[in-house]
């Protein structure tokens, strides 16, 4: 048996100390602890690096205070549209969600799309008919609704523009904080379970007031997340747009597996230089067949945490 770990993430952005309340600082960590248990647990128990990535983004999604499945961000029109993604390392397959309504776990119907379909991606109104068919659990328009991203959806609703997701504290009389503070609302896992196998998952709800069902990197495969045995599991937050541009997770496994690069070589490279060019904000965790864990980003803060079957565990915010 080799060594196995897990690495977690719950957005990256302008996240500092002075911004958050000692309560809510307090409730992020627990939402990134239960998750990170939760998904390390999987691992100890024997199980596969797709089980303990799956388990940890589902534990994220329930959590209200992340961006991604209950805490999903307001669309232009009120509604939550959210994308998920989840790779297997060991067989390179894959499946993806774009812009479904009303599932409350949409890491679990990317899952599916992988293990029940022939097909990788699937959007919209199709993606709930094949939830649907796939008796997945469905959630009806108020289990999204939380009056903080309700507060934040009213202060841009009007505005043609997407609003990155924001601090808690953050109320609608602090209009002002808000466009200070911009976080990348995202959540992901990656994994190297005692195989030596690797999987990386990933959830969103994207931009507050995104219009014309616009899609970030998450659900891209190659853009947001990405595993492969030979080289890396990777699960990224950040500006969408431009981790797309960039290939991201795709040009780490290439950088390892052309260059020779380490895990941590690799990802600096990307987040640190290459997305930094073309002014890309965010972060990305990653995981190895050695069980390496590496978790970089180019903002102020990144929501984050590691745990490792030598022992070592790490749940952080600031940089």
């Amino acid at each position: 048996m080799q060594p196995f770990s897990i690495a977690i993430h719950g957005g990256a952005g302008t996240i500092l100390k002075s911004d958050l309340t000692p309560e809510l600082e307090a409730a992020y960590l627990k939402g990134l602890d239960d998750a990170l248990t939760t998904g390390y647990a999987a691992l100890e128990k024997g199980g596969s690096s797709l089980d303990a990535v799956t388990a940890a983004v589902v534990s994220l999604e329930d959590c209200i205070l992340f961006n991604a499945g209950r805490g999903s961000v307001f669309t232009k029109t009120g509604k939550h549209e959210m994308d998920a993604s989840i790779m297997n390392g060991r067989t390179l397959e894959a499946g993806a969600v774009a812009g479904v309504q009303k599932v409350k776990n949409p890491v679990l119907l990317a899952k599916a799309i992988m293990e029940k379909s022939e097909h990788v991606m699937l959007s919209g109104e199709g993606a709930l008919q094949f939830a649907k068919e796939q008796q997945l659990q469905l959630k009806e328009d108020d289990y999204f609704f939380s009056q903080f991203r309700y507060e934040q959806w009213q202060m841009v609703k009007n505005e043609n523009t997407v609003a990155l997701d924001h601090n808690l504290q953050v109320s609608s009389s602090a209009k002002t904080m808000a466009d200070k503070e911009k976080k990348f609302g995202t959540v992901g896992a990656v994994a190297c379970d005692a195989s030596g196998n690797l999987a990386a998952a990933t959830s969103t709800g994207g931009m507050t007031n995104k219009n014309y069902n616009r899609i970030g990197d998450t659900p891209v495969i190659g853009a947001g997340t990405y595993a492969g045995n030979k080289t890396c599991a990777i699960s990224c937050t950040g500006h969408g747009e431009l981790f797309i541009k960039a290939v991201a997770a795709y040009d780490v496994s290439c950088l390892m597996e052309y260059k020779g690069c380490s895990l941590q070589q690799a990802m600096e490279i990307v987040t640190l230089d290459k997305l930094v060019k073309i002014n890309g904000e965010g972060g990305m965790i990653g995981a190895d067949a050695k069980g390496n864990i590496a978790l970089v980003f180019n903002s102020e803060g990144m929501y984050r945490g590691l745990q490792k079957s030598n022992g070592e565990k790490l749940v952080a915010i600031y940089h």
